[in-house]
C-alpha cells in the first residue's frame, strides 16, 4: 500500500484552465485523479485514502470536532432528521450507511428508530429494521463494531460490511435509503459510487450526503481556508502526531465539486428531484436525491 506522503507538484496552464500534475507529469484525466492537491494514477488512490484512514481512525471523531470545530454534531443531527428514519410494519425498513465505519451516524439513526419503537410501546429488532454500516477501511469498521457493542450489546439492528462503495456487495432496489457523511470526496471514481447507489435503492429511496463543500463566500472563504490550512494540520500534528492525513483532508474539501456541479452529477446518475440544503453559510451540504 502506498504511503500517504504529501506528492510535490507542478501545474500547467491548458486551454485557460489550471491543470494539476505530479513530478512525472501525470495529467489528471481519464487515467488520473487528484488526491488533495496532488494528482496521482486513478488505482493508487484508493490505497492512498485507506492509509489517511488508518493513520486517525483512533481519533477519527475527534479529527472532525478539529475540523468542523465541533459543529459536525449538529450536521450529523440535521442529516439524520431529514432522513426521518420509520420502522417498518410489513418488512423490516433497510438502510445503508456508507463510509460510516465509526457508527457516528448510523448510532444516531438507530437511537431515532428506538425512539419510534418506545413510542408505541415496544422494541427495535430486525423485523421492523436493518441498518448497515459500510466502509473500506477495515480499522474504522473495527472502531464502530466495538462502540455498538458497547452501546447496544451483541443483538442489535446494526451490521459492518468491509466493501468498496464502487462496488456495492448488494441486490439491486435492496434498499430504502442511503447515506454518506464526509466520505464521498474521498472515493476514486464518485459517478460510479453514485451508480451503485442508485442501482441498490428501491424505487421511492432517498439518498443523503453531508459533504463540505469549497468556501466562496467573499471575507469568510480567507477566515475559513487560514483556518483549513495553517491550523487543522498543527492540531494534527499536536494531537494525533501526524499533520500529513489532517492536511490531505483540508485539501480534499478544495477539490470537491461545487454544490451546483455536485448536485448535477447526482442528476445524472438517475436520481430526480436533487437538490442541496446549505448549512453553516455553506461550508458544508445535505445533498438529496430520490429514486422515483
Amino acid at each position: 500500500m502506498a504511503p500517504a506522503v504529501r506528492i510535490q507538484y507542478r501545474s500547467a496552464i491548458v486551454g485557460g484552465d489550471r491543470m494539476v500534475m505530479t513530478r512525472g507529469g501525470l495529467a489528471e484525466g481519464a487515467d488520473a485523479t487528484h488526491f488533495g492537491f496532488s494528482t496521482v494514477p486513478l488505482g493508487d488512490k484508493q490505497g492512498l485514502v485507506d492509509e489517511v484512514f488508518h493513520k486517525v481512525a483512533g481519533r477519527y471523531d475527534l479529527m472532525n470536532d478539529m475540523m468542523s470545530g465541533g459543529l459536525h454534531r449538529l450536521w450529523k443531527n440535521e442529516l439524520v432528521s431529514m432522513l426521518d428514519p420509520r420502522p417498518g410494519e410489513r418488512r423490516a425498513w433497510r438502510h445503508l450507511d456508507v463510509a460510516g465505519g465509526t457508527g457516528d451516524v448510523a448510532f444516531r439513526i438507530v437511537d431515532a428508530l428506538e425512539r419510534r419503537v418506545r413510542r408505541r410501546g415496544g422494541r427495535l429488532d430486525r423485523a421492523a429494521a436493518e441498518v448497515t454500516i459500510l466502509d473500506i477501511n477495515g480499522d474504522m469498521l473495527g472502531v464502530g463494531r466495538e462502540r455498538a457493542v458497547k452501546r447496544y450489546g451483541a443483538d442489535s439492528v446494526l451490521d459492518f460490511v468491509q466493501a468498496n462503495a464502487e462496488s456495492l456487495p448488494l441486490e439491486a432496489a435492496s434498499l430504502d435509503s442511503i447515506t454518506i457523511a464526509f466520505g464521498i470526496r474521498n472515493v476514486p471514481r464518485i459517478d460510479a459510487a453514485l451508480g451503485e447507489f442508485y442501482r441498490a435503492l428501491r424505487r421511492g429511496g432517498r439518498f443523503l450526503c453531508l459533504e463540505f463543500a469549497p468556501m466562496d463566500t467573499p471575507g469568510l472563504d480567507r477566515v475559513y481556508e487560514a483556518f483549513s490550512f495553517h491550523v487543522i494540520p498543527r492540531i494534527g500534528q499536536i494531537v494525533a502526531g501526524d499533520a500529513e492525513p489532517y492536511r490531505y483532508l483540508v485539501e480534499s474539501i478544495q477539490r470537491f465539486p461545487r454544490p451546483e456541479a455536485f448536485a448535477a452529477m447526482i442528476a445524472r446518475a438517475g436520481f430526480q428531484r436533487a437538490s442541496f440544503k446549505p448549512l453553516t453559510g455553506g461550508i458544508v451540504n445535505i445533498h438529496s436525491g430520490w429514486k422515483l
